[in-house]
Order: structure tokens, then sequence, then C-alpha cells
């Protein structure tokens, strides 16, 4: 199969929910660069149906377990698109995806543009407007998360949907000493602390803008990097209430809804 046709079954396992086989298995030469080139050729089906920007990115494998996991030395990215950004508070409904889990994040706005190669932790600081405390909803349109890098990587970084908190905040302290604690229904699931994003949210942003840079990617003004998960996701379903509470960030809720498809 090509890019293009790979793009394309992915496509069609969203809008129908219906999940597929990993992609890995039906053509084990994929590499980790025909899988950016497929989800290259998924974002366009997407924006051309459904309309929306890229308004963001989101990185995944950020924690030493999960590369370890899937045998990677580095995290992947995949575009958020404006389609997939909902406000705090939301009810989001869980029959418009496959099969959801939840991660608290840590989200870094940009107020100046960032481009690599050769962008820094400093270079990125200097850039920030602020951070936003964040949940976002995973999802995998390969059939029971059987996923490997290549698999994820082409899967939009199995990207759903984005929940940001109401406030962004000046980044005048260090993130990676920020705790956050996530519950569902009032029962605590998991907590952790921005050190779990590959050390260092600030950092996760350098390494975007330079992984970006050989493709002519700038990180744009306004636009936000969700930078990976504090703790391991897990699923959701209706009638759940998340609530993400981060140290200095805040609150950020979101509501499950439905199921029916």
């Amino acid at each position: 199969m090509t890019h293009a046709e790979h793009a394309a079954a992915l496509f069609a396992a969203r809008r129908s929910r219906i999940a597929i086989p990993p992609l890995s298995e039906s053509d084990p030469s994929l590499t980790a660069t025909d899988a950016y080139a497929i989800q290259q050729e998924y974002v366009r089906l997407l924006c051309a149906n459904e309309g929306g920007e890229i308004v963001g990115y989101k990185l995944g494998l950020t924690s030493k377990a999960m590369q370890d996991l899937l045998g990677v030395h580095e995290p992947d990215y995949g575009p958020v698109l404006s389609s997939m950004v909902f406000e705090d508070g939301v009810t989001v409904e869980l029959g418009d995806y496959i099969q959801p889990k939840v991660e608290a994040e840590i989200a870094l706005v940009l107020g100046r543009p960032v481009r690599g190669p050769g962008v820094t932790t400093s270079d990125v600081w200097q850039a920030l407007a602020g951070a936003i405390a964040a949940i976002e909803m995973v999802d995998s349109r390969i059939a029971d998360w059987r996923i490997s890098l290549v698999d994820t990587i082409a899967d939009l970084a199995s990207s759903a949907a984005t929940v940001k908190g109401g406030r962004v905040v000046p980044v005048d302290f260090d993130p990676r000493l920020t705790g956050m604690v996530i519950t569902r229904n009032g029962e605590t699931m998991a907590t952790g602390a921005g050190a779990a994003a590959l050390t260092n949210p600030v950092s996760a942003v350098a390494w975007l803008a330079n992984t970006l840079a050989p493709f002519g990617v700038t990180l744009e003004p306004g636009q936000f990097v969700m930078t990976g998960s504090l703790h391991a996701a897990f699923a959701v379903t209706p009638g759940d209430l998340i609530v993400a509470e981060f140290d200095r960030l805040g609150t950020v809720t979101m509501r499950c809804a439905g199921g029916e498809r």
C-alpha cells in the first residue's frame, strides 16, 4: 500500500469508529519516516474533509518507560488540529471515538516563533507566552491498542482531543517541579510532575522544534505544545468526570457522555 492508502485507511477508521489492524503487521517494511509521511497525508484528509487547521503539536513517548516498551529512544509527535481542541468543562461525546483514554499534561504556549535547527532550552524559555493545565484524550484507530512506533506515529501520535484549562500562566517557575493529581469521579487515578515529560517540558519543545526543522516547519506564536503525559493513560466511560489539578496552573475538567455510536 502507498502512504496515501494507509492514510485513507486510518481516516476511514476514524470516520466509521471501527479500528483496523496495525499498519506494521500488514506492511512490516514501514519505517518511522514512512509513518510521518502517512501522518501528513492523514492530516491533509482531515483538513480537507472536516476543516480546521494546525494549532499546536503533541508529544508522545516522552517517558523512558514508554520508550523502552516500544524499543525507541526518542519521543514522537503529531499535529493538533483546531477541530480537536475543547475548552475547560467540556462534555465530550465518547461515541465519537473508538477506545479513548485520558492523560494530564502541561501545555506550553508560544509567544514568539521557534524554528530549528539548533534551538536550545534557553531559546524556548525566551519564546514562551505561558503554560496551561490540559487533559489530552488519546485514541487509537488501531485495534486493541496493538501499536508499534510506526502505528502510533502514522495515527497522529494517537491523538484525539485536547481540553485546555482557562488560564495561561506566565512560566516564572520550574515546570519540572509542577505537581499534578488527576481524578475520575473523585477517585485519584494518578499523580505526577512536569519532569515526567522528557525530564523537562521546556526541553521537550526544543526537541520538537529541532525535529520539525528538516520539514521547514516553524512553531508559530499562539500555537501550543502538549509536552507529554505525566502518568499512565487510563480509559474513560460515559458518565465519568475527569479533573486534573496542577500546582500553579490550576484545574481543568472534562465530562464524558454518551458512548452510543
